[in-house]
């Protein structure tokens, strides 16, 4: 596919994503590692933007809605932008991620600038109340608000894909080899940032032993990830039914 069509298509990706029509199935949307599986039928290359999504979902495992739905971060800005441009440029994981960060604070720019202009909406639903007119308070409420999403979002991914790639190549060409090897250096701790901030997220000091022990497994006894994950699926309802025969 060319890279136009893929600048269309993961402008529009982002833009319907942020719509947040029903959270659980935008919320989903929105992962870098469900963005990664999008950009694999893209590109045809389904292995490297599954590790690279992985690799960036990892950073952002902990990054929660704080009260009003604000986030420090937008992860799906920074998967849409960096996982097509880092699979077609073949980047290697650890510096597509660390390319991701800044595009992750940039969303929560262009966010801010949304929520601004979406006020226009609520004051012309306001007259339309005074009015009872319910259509106009519908078009207030879900018409004019994805209009104006469109006209913000998509621009921003689609610029970013279509103008990047060739940026991106020239660039690294460019990098002297300590510089590229800083930017792996630093991709690959911010996973690790993800997990510290995962571990504070959780806040129970009885469930670190469970994090701890699978970290550990996946690591020295290399047992799969899949696999410990469906272990640990079945450890946990064993626990949790031995706890209800206890408090029975």
């Amino acid at each position: 596919m060319s890279t136009l069509m893929i600048a269309i298509c993961m402008g529009v990706y982002y833009w319907f994503a942020r719509l947040r029509f029903g959270y659980t199935f935008s919320a989903m949307l929105l992962q870098p590692v469900v963005v990664a599986i999008f950009v694999g039928l893209l590109t045809g290359n389904m292995a490297a933007a599954m590790i690279i999504g992985a690799g960036m979902q990892l950073v952002y495992l902990g990054v929660t809605s704080t009260p009003g739905g604000n986030v420090p971060s937008d992860p799906a800005l920074a998967a849409c932008i960096a996982i097509p441009i880092a699979v077609q440029a073949g980047m290697d994981t650890n510096m597509a991620i660390a390319l991701a960060i800044p595009f992750g604070v940039i969303g929560v720019f262009v966010d801010q600038l949304r929520r601004t202009l979406n006020a226009i909406w609520v004051h012309m639903a306001d007259k339309h109340a005074e009015q009872a007119n319910i259509g106009g308070i519908m078009r207030c409420a879900f018409i004019y608000p994805s209009i104006l999403g469109f006209i913000i979002r998509f621009p921003v991914v689609f610029a970013a894909n279509f103008f990047g790639q060739p940026v991106v190549e020239k660039f690294l060409a460019l990098m002297p080899t300590w510089l590229t090897h800083s930017f792996e250096i630093i991709g690959g701790i911010l996973p690790a940032l993800g997990f510290a901030i995962t571990i504070m997220v959780i806040g129970k000091k009885n469930l670190l032993p469970y994090f701890i022990g699978g970290f550990f497994a996946v690591l020295y006894l290399k047992v799969d990830v899949m696999a410990m994950a469906i272990f640990g699926t079945c450890l946990a309802f064993l626990i949790k039914s031995f706890a209800n025969k206890e408090d029975a």
